[in-house]
C-alpha cells in the first residue's frame, strides 16, 4: 500500500468561521437517494408478495447463493461448530459471560410507590415478544454483533429471538456467526441479508416469523429497510437510526502517538463511510499521530478500506481540552476515547456519546468485543438523543396504579379540577361520580372556562 495516498485533513478549530466549523464536523453523506429508496421499496413489496419465493430470488440476486432452505438446521450448527478453532469458541463464551454481567447488572428493574396514602403506582417489565436481530456478513461477519444482540434479548425474556445473516456463495452462514447465536439462545437463524432480510423479519413468511422490533447494524440498504419498516402501521419497530461507524479521539501531550493513532484505524477499516476524528490541544501530537497513522495504516490488510475513510477524516487542533469536550458534545460519536493524562477529570463535561472510553489502556476495540458494554450504538449524532442497545431495549415498561376508596377521596378533586380545566367533562364525571358513590360532596362543578 502506498501511504502517500493516504491524506487526513488537519485544521485548527480558533481559525474556523462556524460555516467552517459545521463543514468540519459533517458526516460523510447518507446517501438517501432515490435510487436507493425505490430499490428498498421494491425489495420490501417483493418480499410481501412473493413470501419465501422472492426471498430465494433476492438471495441469488444479491447474495449469489442458492437456498434450499431458508432457515439453519441443527446439523449446519454442529457443523459450524465443529469447524470452529477451540480458542475462538472459547473467546466467544468469554465475551458473552462478561456482556451479560454486565446488562444483567444494569438492566431496569421494576417499582413501586405510594404517591399519595391509598394510590399505589407501579412500573411493571414485559418483554417484547418477539424480536429480530440483523448480523451483518459484507466484507467481514460479525459473529460479536450476535452477541451483543442476543445476550440482552436473553436477560429481557422476549419469547422468540429471529436472527438473519446473509449466506456466503455456498449458502452457508458464518460459522462463527451461528455457534455465537447459539451460544445466546437465539431461537431460528435464516441465511438471509440485505432489505429482504428486514422485510422478512418486518412482515413475516412462510418461514420468517413477522417480528415486534428489529435490531442490528447493517449497510445503507439494510438502514433504508428499517427506516421504511418503521414508518409503516404494520411494519415493525427498530432500535434506533443508523450511520456509519466513527470514533472521536481527544488527546492531550502525554497521550501515545501509537496508542492514537490504532485506535483511529480501528474505525476506519470498517468501512469507506467510517469516520476519525481527533481532537488535541498539542501540535507535536498531532503531527506525531499523522506520522504514526501512515506507517500503521501500510501494515494493515484492509488499508485500502481505511484510507478512503481517512480522507474524509479530521486533526484538529483545540485550545484546551475543554474547548475538545465542548467540540466532542457537538458531534456527538458513536465512540469517544479519552486519552488524556486524567480522563475522568473531563467524563462529566461529556453529554452525548454512544460509549466512552477512559485513558491510555481501554482501546474502543475492548468494547467492540469483550468487555462487557453493548457495540451496537448510535450513530451519524444520533448520541444526542439515543442511547446504544441494553436490555431496556428489549422490553416494554407498563405502568400500573390502584387506588383505595380514601385513594380516590384525597386525589379525585385534583384530577376533577384538571379534566375541567381541559374541557373533558366525561373524564371529570368518571371521578366525581365515584366520589358521590362514596358520599362525598362534589365540589367540582363542570367548566368550560378556566377561573383564575
Amino acid at each position: 500500500m502506498n501511504t502517500k495516498e493516504i491524506t487526513v485533513q488537519r485544521l485548527a478549530w480558533a481559525q474556523l468561521d462556524e460555516a467552517a466549523r459545521r463543514e468540519a464536523l459533517a458526516r460523510p453523506a447518507q446517501s438517501r437517494n432515490d435510487e436507493l429508496r425505490v430499490g428498498v421499496e421494491r425489495i420490501i413489496e417483493a418480499v410481501r408478495k412473493g413470501g419465501d419465493a422472492a426471498l430465494r430470488e433476492l438471495s441469488a440476486t444479491y447474495d449469489h447463493c442458492t437456498l434450499d432452505a431458508i432457515e439453519v438446521g441443527a446439523a449446519e450448527f454442529d457443523a459450524a461448530e465443529a469447524t470452529l478453532a477451540p480458542a475462538l469458541k472459547a473467546a466467544i463464551h468469554e465475551a458473552a459471560a462478561r456482556i451479560e454481567t454486565f446488562h444483567r447488572a444494569t438492566a431496569p428493574q421494576p417499582a413501586g410507590v405510594d404517591t399519595a396514602p391509598g394510590v399505589r403506582v407501579e412500573r411493571m417489565l414485559r418483554p417484547i415478544t418477539r424480536v429480530g436481530l440483523y448480523v451483518p456478513a459484507g466484507t467481514a461477519p460479525l459473529p460479536s454483533t450476535a452477541l451483543m444482540l442476543g445476550v440482552p434479548a436473553r436477560i429481557a425474556g422476549c419469547r422468540e429471538v429471529v436472527l438473519c445473516s446473509p449466506a456466503r456463495a455456498d449458502g452457508q452462514c458464518d460459522a462463527a456467526v451461528l455457534y455465537a447465536a447459539r451460544v445466546t439462545g437465539v431461537h431460528k437463524v435464516f441465511k438471509l441479508g440485505g432489505a429482504q432480510a428486514i422485510a422478512a423479519m418486518a412482515y413475516g413468511t412462510a418461514s420468517v416469523p413477522g417480528c415486534d422490533k428489529l435490531f442490528g447494524p447493517g449497510n445503507a440498504w439494510v438502514t433504508e429497510a428499517k427506516l421504511q419498516v418503521s414508518s409503516d402501521p404494520e411494519g415493525a419497530a427498530i432500535d434506533m437510526p443508523a450511520g456509519p461507524s466513527e470514533v472521536l479521539v481527544i488527546a492531550d501531550a502525554q497521550a501515545n502517538p501509537v496508542f492514537v493513532a490504532a485506535d483511529l484505524l480501528s474505525q476506519a477499516e470498517h468501512g469507506p463511510d467510517s469516520q476519525v476524528i481527533l481532537l488535541s490541544d498539542s501540535d507535536a501530537l498531532l503531527d506525531s499521530v499523522e506520522r504514526e497513522v501512515q506507517r500503521q495504516c501500510a501494515e494493515l490488510p484492509r488499508a485500502e478500506i481505511a484510507v478512503q475513510a481517512l480522507s474524509r477524516s479530521r486533526l484538529i487542533r483545540v485550545a484546551s481540552l475543554d474547548q475538545a469536550v465542548q467540540v466532542s458534545n457537538r458531534y456527538a460519536p458513536e465512540h469517544l476515547i479519552l486519552q488524556v493524562a486524567d480522563p475522568r477529570a473531563l467524563l462529566n463535561g461529556i453529554d452525548s456519546a454512544g460509549s466512552v472510553f477512559l485513558g491510555a489502556w481501554t482501546p474502543e476495540s475492548v468494547g467492540d468485543y469483550c468487555s462487557g458494554s453493548n457495540h451496537v450504538l448510535p450513530t451519524y449524532g444520533y448520541a444526542r438523543s439515543y442511547s446504544g442497545v441494553s436490555v431496556a431495549s428489549f422490553q416494554k415498561q407498563i405502568t400500573v396504579q390502584q387506588l383505595s376508596a380514601e385513594g380516590l377521596r384525597a386525589i379525585g378533586p385534583c384530577t376533577a379540577i384538571l379534566a375541567a380545566a381541559e374541557q373533558l367533562e366525561a373524564h371529570r364525571r368518571a371521578v366525581t361520580l365515584r366520589l358521590a358513590a362514596l358520599g362525598d360532596d362534589v365540589l367540582v362543578p363542570p367548566s368550560t372556562e378556566n377561573v383564575a
